[in-house]
């Protein structure tokens, strides 16, 4: 078997991301929980952007992020995501492969336009999602680069993709090639409200085919049905062979070979944007 040419292969809802800073009030005015990603469909969205002031755009995804994070630190990262032939699609298609991420996904000729999400940045640096998801909604099997998985010493699973039955058949295909190849299989959570649509079947994903599992700590509260972190701990313990979990200004803890590690947050003088922070911290750990 040839020796693995990426460090880490992401697959995930390929995004263009519009961060814009906003007030509190106006993310309750559009009944929008703070802090989670809501999905919306193309018309809500495009309501919700007219209500916003100027805004930035970016290429992103939860995924996309992390390989992008990975390819800064001058890893090799991969990425599998679908996208439309429209100049959304293009944009991502340039962005992700100018940070030096492998994105060879031919885009989408028909169905639904390249997705964007409308990220909300309040006062407190906390971001706020509202997602159209477009051609991500359609994601399945089909879209899978087998070699490119088998190439990759890490597949990595972004959990946001989980929503649509296509896209989880898509995720076990993936492990089991990525397990086929000798690599080992990742899984971000994503969301508590993602997590708490699909708990089940997040828990059989996890121990049938997840070796390192990422989430932050409301993520795994919803994933565990505990009501505390300890209680969360105790219950994922011995399930995959690696859980790192980020808890905000208590820090994040690594769960690993029968340790429970601990590591201080960074203290932080003034706050300026959360967008992304998980993604990072995941690309750091991984690599």
């Amino acid at each position: 078997m040839p020796a693995p040419s990426l460090d880490v292969i992401g697959i995930g809802n390929a995004i263009v991301d519009v961060i814009v800073r906003t007030e509190d009030a106006f993310i309750a005015s559009q009944g929008i929980a703070k802090g989670s990603m809501t999905l919306v469909d193309q018309a809500r969205g495009e309501k919700i952007y007219d209500s916003l002031g100027v805004g930035v755009e970016i290429s992103g995804g939860s995924a996309a992020n992390t390989m992008a994070g990975i390819a800064s630190f001058g890893g090799k990262g991969g990425y599998i995501g679908r996208v439309r032939d429209d100049q959304l699609g293009e944009v991502f298609r340039h962005d992700i492969r100018a940070a030096g991420v492998v994105f060879e996904a031919k885009p989408a000729t028909t169905g639904a336009s390249t997705a964007r999400s409308l990220i909300m940045v309040s006062p407190d640096a906390q971001r706020t999602m509202a997602t159209f998801l477009g051609a991500c909604a359609e994601f399945g099997p089909e879209d899978l680069d087998h070699a490119l998985i088998s190439s990759a010493k890490i597949a990595y699973l972004e959990g946001y993709l989980f929503d649509r039955p296509s896209a989880k058949q898509a995720f076990v295909e993936a492990a089991k090639t990525a397990h086929d190849a000798g690599a080992k299989v990742s899984l971000s959570l994503s969301d508590s409200f993602c997590v708490e649509r699909h708990k089940a079947e997040f828990r059989a994903l996890i121990a049938d085919h997840i070796d390192i599992l990422f989430a932050n700590e409301a993520e795994f509260l919803a994933l565990c049905g505990a009501q505390n972190f300890h209680e969360a701990v105790a219950t994922v313990y011995g399930t995959c062979d690696i859980a790192a979990v980020t808890r905000g200004a208590k820090g994040s803890v690594v769960i690993a070979e029968g340790k429970i590690i601990e590591i201080p947050a960074e203290p932080v003088d003034q706050l300026v944007d959360t967008t992304g922070a998980g993604d990072l911290y995941a690309a750091g750990f991984l690599y």
